[in-house]
This record gives structure tokens, sequence and C-alpha cells, in this order.
């Protein structure tokens, strides 16, 4: 999971960001980007793709990252954005803006997108399985919006959102044609858009 990060540090580049998400797929909830630069001198043993990982042991990484990385830096990109832009430009903004605003930083990271940026940038297919950086920020992506997501059913526990964190699910189809679409779902998402084309109740509140 180092490969990249040693070969770098070799090279002579200190400060080395990685760059990921969570939220892409799910038809309701926000898009939340991560960027980490990790302190070489404390490596952290079990970084992987975040989607590999377990509920305790994603939290467990979440708060040693927190504590031994150089920086962490997040952004939470609502729903709303996402139609706007549609979901890889708001990824691409998001990241862009996540290594710009670190406050050191001389290469990057990213899973699979590239990204257009005035510092030297590899864009890594699968690079949460790959990179300790990027899998550190997919640990951060995604227990920031699964911690979003829970709060999020404590104002609306019709839809569960607990369970399926926004994603599409039988129970959750079943759940918006019972009680209408919210505010936290994407408009611009097929799911979303046929059932508001079909159904003409949406749950403004």
């Amino acid at each position: 999971m180092y490969t990249y990060e040693n070969r770098l540090l070799a090279q002579g580049y200190q400060y080395i960001a990685g760059t990921d998400e969570a939220g892409r797929g799910p038809m309701a909830g926000p898009l939340v980007v991560a960027a980490v630069v990790l302190d070489p001198n404390k490596k952290i043993p079990g970084l992987n793709d975040s989607k590999k990982l377990s509920f305790k042991k994603r939290e467990s990484l979440f708060e040693q990252i927190i504590h031994d990385a150089l920086e962490v830096k997040y952004i939470i990109v609502d729903s709303k954005t996402v139609d706007q832009k549609n979901v890889y430009q708001a990824t691409k903004d998001a990241m862009k803006q996540c290594i710009m605003s670190l406050a050191k930083v001389d290469y990057c990271l990213s899973d699979a997108v590239k990204l257009d940026i005035d510092i030297p940038h590899e864009a890594i297919i699968k690079g949460d399985a790959k990179s300790a950086s990027i899998a550190a920020a997919s640990v951060i992506a995604k227990v920031v919006r699964d911690r979003y997501m829970i709060g999020l059913h404590e104002k609306y526990p019709q839809y569960g959102f607990n369970k399926h964190k926004g994603y599409v699910t039988k129970k959750h189809l079943q759940a918006i044609f019972e009680y209408g679409i919210i505010e936290e779902h994407r408009r611009s998402f097929r799911p979303v858009q046929e059932i508001l084309t079909n159904n003409s109740y949406v749950n403004s509140k």
C-alpha cells in the first residue's frame, strides 16, 4: 500500500496527498470528498479501500488517520450541487478544492479522477486499494458520509438511511413511493427521475 508513496519520497517529494470520495453512486445524500497527507514516519497498518473494511475497522482507522496524518481535509457536497454539476464534475471540483486547501502538498495521488491542478499528480485506477494515501482519504470520506446518513436517519427514520446510506435498494424505493422525495434525493439520478415522472407527491419537509 505504500509503494507509490515510497517511490515519490525517494524522488524527493515530502508532502504527498491522496484524495478519494464516497457517495458517487447513491440516489440520496451528499457526496463526500477527502484529501489526506500521511506522515511517512507513522505508517498506518490495515489501510485499504474503505468498502472492503468493516464498520468497526473503518471507525478505528478514521481515528488513527485523524491523529497521525500530517493533514486531513474533507468537503461535503450536497445533493443539489451534485444535480447541478453532475456527480463526476462535482467529484472533480471537490477533489481540487480539497487539495488546494492543504497547507503543504507537493504531489497528489487520486483515485482514477484526473485533476487540472498546478502540482504533480497521478490518477490511479482502483487507487484506494493500491495507495495508502488514497485509502486513507477513502476511509475519511466513507466514515464522514456514513455518519451524515445516520444523522439523516434520525430526521427521516421512515427511509432507512442508516441501513442503505442512500443507495438504491428495494426498501429505499418502497419508502420513496410511500413517503415521497425529500431534498436529500438527487433529482438527476434515474430512479428519482422516474419516480418524479410517475408520482407527483414530493415531501418538501
